[in-house]
């Protein structure tokens, strides 16, 4: 590896991490704030109403984002029982960390793009390039990635905000719904390996389709919009 390549690669990797908090630190404070503001007042208590990215991160969800496009923060304690109107805080906090990827996916876009047409080619334009690149895929990614309806991602308590309690399969989703996960992410990351032996495991990774339909085609009328302006 030349010296070029190695600062690169170097560079890559703390954009990587960097943008990694840029993404799940918001996306769990929004959860936080809308909880609150639904009546709830648990993390607030708990210290999780803040910016403050040590309130949030998880190491290994940390370590995941950054390696694989997907991972997790802490789940931020909220209690459905405090809220003012159950079925609507259930709902509105469960896609609030979505929708706060979303926004900064809309927001980083025309930064990156700025930088790509207007900065000189230097390893500082490299790293800025990168690192909102990075954000803006990785916003994207976690977006579509906690839609999945498997329990302990929002997808599960969206379906659970708009189901009864008794329901079938939001009962199967519950149970078994972060065993299920668990298996996606492991088949993902040792598809991840494998594919750089046998370029077939690439074609066998599901949760790499995730990720490919949530910056080509969620991420499409964002680009498409930046794209007619700059």
């Amino acid at each position: 590896m030349s010296t070029a390549q190695l600062i690169s690669t170097i560079l890559y990797y703390a954009a990587a991490f960097i943008a990694v908090i840029f993404v799940l630190v918001p996306h769990e404070f929004a959860h936080a704030f809308v909880a609150y503001k639904n009546g709830d007042w648990t993390a607030k208590i708990n210290g999780r109403l803040t910016l403050n990215p040590l309130k949030h991160l998880d190491p290994l969800g940390l370590v995941m984002v950054a390696l694989v496009g997907f991972g997790w923060a802490k789940p931020v304690p909220i209690d459905s029982r405090n809220f003012k109107n159950y079925k609507v805080g259930l709902f509105t906090t469960a896609i609030a960390g979505i929708c706060a990827n979303l926004i900064i996916a809309f927001i980083v876009y025309p930064l990156y793009r700025v930088c790509v047409i207007y900065l000189p080619s230097n390893y500082g334009t490299y790293f800025l390039e990168m690192l909102l690149q990075l954000i803006f895929s990785y916003s994207l990614s976690i977006a579509v990635f906690n839609l999945i309806p498997l329990y302990p991602l929002d997808g599960f308590r969206i379906v659970e905000s708009l189901t009864k309690t008794y329901n079938r399969g939001r009962r199967f989703l519950e149970r078994y719904g972060q065993w299920i996960l668990l298996g996606l992410i492991a088949e993902s990351f040792i598809c991840g390996i494998l594919e750089n032996y046998i370029a077939v495991f690439g074609y066998l990774d599901i949760l790499g389709y995730v990720m490919q339909f949530a910056v080509r085609i969620v991420g499409y009328p964002i680009t498409a919009l930046w794209g007619l302006i700059l």
